[in-house]
């Protein structure tokens, strides 16, 4: 074997020992991220803070170990996305402003994908809110659902640089007017 191709090999060895480390760590945090937004649903804040907390813990012990550079950004992909969910719907129940890509350090790609996922965790909660008579704080959760999908609605870029956004862009869209619907039927 040449040269390069042996350093090829001791490149690619390395990579798979990284991924082998990290795969099971982001499953992990991909569980608090579920087991937090259950709880948020439950009611359970304080419990789902815990969650979301270690997921935070761990997103930024694997970036200060040098263990999340560009090669394994995709891998990251779910666990950022769901952790934008779960931060997304805790700060909306607890009435606080939504925080940002940055504010939360993920990439945009994988927040925006999550503010998309977030448009069915608020319709979840208005239809809760409507059955227990709860009007206004059903009206709450439609108005932030409107909100979120209304402001994703001008980004209009290639499945090259957004993968997947169109899908979760349209089914926001769907769950908005389903949504809208519901409440409507429920005002009568």
């Amino acid at each position: 074997m040449t040269v390069e191709i042996k350093e090829i090999i001791k490149t690619l060895e390395k990579m798979e020992r990284r991924q082998d480390e990290i795969i099971p760590k982001t499953r992990e945090m991909i569980r608090d991220c579920s087991n937090g937004i259950k709880l948020l649903h439950a009611g359970k804040a304080k419990e789902a803070k815990e969650c979301i907390e270690r997921v935070r813990a761990g997103i930024r012990k694997l970036k200060g170990k040098g263990k999340h550079d560009c090669l394994f950004e995709r891998m990251f992909q779910q666990t950022y996305q769901e952790f934008t969910e779960a931060v997304v719907l805790l700060a909306v129940i607890e009435k606080k402003e939504i925080p940002g890509y940055k504010e939360m350090g993920v990439p945009f790609e994988a927040y925006l994908l999550g503010l998309c996922d977030c448009v069915g965790e608020f319709r979840r909660e208005m239809l809760e809110e409507l059955k227990k008579g709860n009007k206004k704080r059903a009206e709450y959760y439609f108005d932030v659902m409107s909100d979120i999908y209304d402001s994703l609605i001008p980004i209009r870029f290639s499945g090259s640089l957004l993968p997947n956004f169109r899908r979760k862009q349209d089914v926001a869209r769907m769950q908005v007017e389903q949504a809208r619907s519901e409440l409507l039927r429920f005002l009568k």
